[in-house]
């Protein structure tokens, strides 16, 4: 159904992408005439026709109708917006609020461009620039690691308290009896409103024969309320801690419904939600989400028993206090705040924690390992974006140990480059001599003594490709530990010496590498063995002739020549 306008009595009627209707009445103005010819431009920026798709947005421009309106109504204005002359509009637009100018332009050109006639120079003056400039409003940066640990610890802590208690609860009603019969004990009140519901502090009195002052004096009616129903400090922990898992936006998370939760097994669920402003959207929740999920839809399972059919879908129930009826409708800033006040949750400054929702969701993409990205356009955080939006918005939004991280793979990633660049160190004969008369720097840099250069030259350091510096130096591995990588990786490693006697298994690599081209895709191939395989041919060209016809007569072509692991084998 498209957005219509009523004009007896003036008002608009919505109905948004995502099914849910508003209206918003324009009566009481003292020129109905101007209010009529705006909510006119309004029609056209509302959905399905424009870009206004919640009922919050369209209140922005309703109230900037009803300002405009006033604001002429006040300096003498009682004509139609035909009749709006441009000096007037202009001297309305410079004093009023960046927002509200926005809105009046945006209307006006509508009306302009569904038909409307305005006096000459009003249309170019309203789809010009602003008087206003609107301020920029820039990506909030993640939380610190220590303001995220401790919000999800707060959180956590409550939910796990409240879950256990809980479960003791349910567990101890079954021997349980009502309270006239069995006495005012903890067990009995929890037994006499798990079969009443939720009610409020007068209507247990009323089925305990007890007044309210009575039920007060004895005590234990709301430690037993909060162990059995969630309340609105519950319910804030639990969706605060969904954002950090999820990392949905908050708006979608405000409004789940049941059936937004579709379960693909045990531990996978595709969620559906609601998002302002691209519409519907689906994603898999991590697993640590989906846990969470199963452990409230067992925490306000007795609650959402006792609820109306109408009400049970919502995902979201509870208490807007222990011993009240009320439910919870939404929970805003000021709720959020308080309970940030009373948890105590500091930021690193000692002050109350600023809990912006959307920043949670930033915080929670800052901080997930990104090990799997696979550098591709689709794999974004959020598919309505592209990967430059994506860079903005999370990956310049770093805390100071992740940028120092993206500076240490930099670096690594450049010395890497440095390494493969140099040339190989080959020795054609069997003396220590040759070592350090043909590599003087390698010598120096890697302070090699002359033991060390007589093992490097005698083969007491051979592994199976080279001669290795320093097998311990950690280049490829954990410092102080035998080095782990595997034999191509030492064609390119600085500490690697090459001598006759390792031609044959390099002859033999040689031929792994022959066999695996013929197996693997090109691009595959030149990925993952490119470099080595033009290096082995630099090292092999630097040995006589015949010493290399020596060692190939020892090749036989076979996987079990090298030591290889299974997944390496030659198919």
């Amino acid at each position: 159904m498209p957005t219509m306008l009523r004009t007896d009595p003036l008002a608009l009627t919505c109905v948004f992408s995502d099914g849910s209707r508003a209206e918003f009445a324009l009566d009481g103005l003292p020129n109905e005439e101007l209010a009529r010819d705006l909510a006119t431009g309004l029609v056209d920026l509302i959905h399905p026709h424009g870009t206004a798709d919640s009922a919050g947005t369209v209140n922005h421009y309703v109230q900037a109708i009803r300002g405009m309106v006033r604001s002429l109504g006040e300096d003498g204005f009682s004509g139609s917006l035909d009749q709006l002359r441009r000096g007037r509009l202009a001297e309305y637009l410079m004093g009023a609020s960046g927002s509200r100018e926005a809105c009046v332009r945006a209307m006006v050109t509508a009306f302009a461009h569904g038909g409307g006639t305005l006096v000459d120079g009003v249309l170019p003056l309203a789809a010009g620039r602003n008087f206003n400039i609107q301020p920029n409003h820039h990506t909030l940066p993640p939380y610190s690691e220590t303001e995220w640990q401790r919000l999800t610890e707060i959180c956590t802590r409550l939910i796990d308290d409240s879950y256990s208690a809980h479960r003791r609860s349910l567990a101890a009603i079954p021997q349980a009896r009502h309270p006239l019969e069995g006495g005012w004990t903890p067990e009995n009140l929890r037994w006499l409103l798990a079969g009443i519901g939720p009610v409020s502090i007068v209507d247990f009195g009323r089925h305990t024969g007890a007044s309210q002052q009575v039920v007060h004096r004895r005590g234990g009616f709301h430690d037993a309320v909060r162990d059995l129903f969630p309340t609105l400090d519950l319910l804030i922990a639990y969706r605060l801690l969904f954002g950090v898992y999820s990392g949905i936006v908050p708006d979608g998370i405000a409004d789940l419904m049941i059936d937004d939760l579709d379960w693909a097994g045990d531990s996978t669920v595709l969620l559906s939600y609601i998002k302002g402003r691209t519409a519907a959207e689906s994603v898999n929740l991590p697993r640590r989400a989906v846990r969470l999920l199963e452990q409230w839809l067992a925490h306000s399972e007795l609650m959402r028993s006792h609820l109306a059919p109408a009400e049970r879908g919502r995902l979201w129930i509870g208490l807007s206090r222990a011993g009240g009826a009320r439910q919870v409708s939404h929970v805003d800033r000021v709720a959020v705040q308080r309970w940030v006040l009373r948890h105590r949750l500091l930021s690193d400054t000692g002050e109350p924690l600023k809990l912006h929702r959307s920043r949670i969701r930033t915080s929670h993409h800052a901080m997930r390992d990104k090990s799997n990205w696979t550098g591709t356009g689709r794999a974004t955080i959020d598919p309505n974006h592209t990967p430059a939006v994506e860079g903005d918005h999370y990956l310049t939004a770093a805390t100071p140990t992740q940028l120092s991280a993206v500076e240490a793979v930099i670096e690594d990633a450049q010395h890497d480059l440095l390494r493969r660049a140099h040339p190989p160190t080959v020795i054609t004969g069997e003396e220590a001599a040759a070592l350090a008369e043909g590599y003087p720097q390698l010598v120096a840099s890697l302070n090699l003594d002359d033991a060390v250069i007589a093992e490097l030259v005698g083969g007491q350091r051979d592994v199976f490709t080279a001669a290795c510096g320093d097998q311990l130096s950690g280049l490829h591995g954990p410092k102080g530990k035998p080095c782990p990588a595997r034999p191509w990786v030492c064609l390119l490693c600085p500490l690697a010496v090459f001598a006759p006697r390792h031609a044959a298994n390099l002859l033999r690599l040689k031929a792994f590498f022959a066999r695996q081209w013929q197996q693997m895709p090109a691009a595959h191939f030149m990925a993952v063995f490119g470099p080595y395989t033009t290096r082995i041919q630099q090292v092999l060209d630097r040995f006589d002739a015949t010493v290399l016809a020596q060692a190939s007569s020892r090749v036989t072509d076979m996987d079990d020549e090298l030591p290889l692991r299974p997944e390496e084998l030659t198919a």
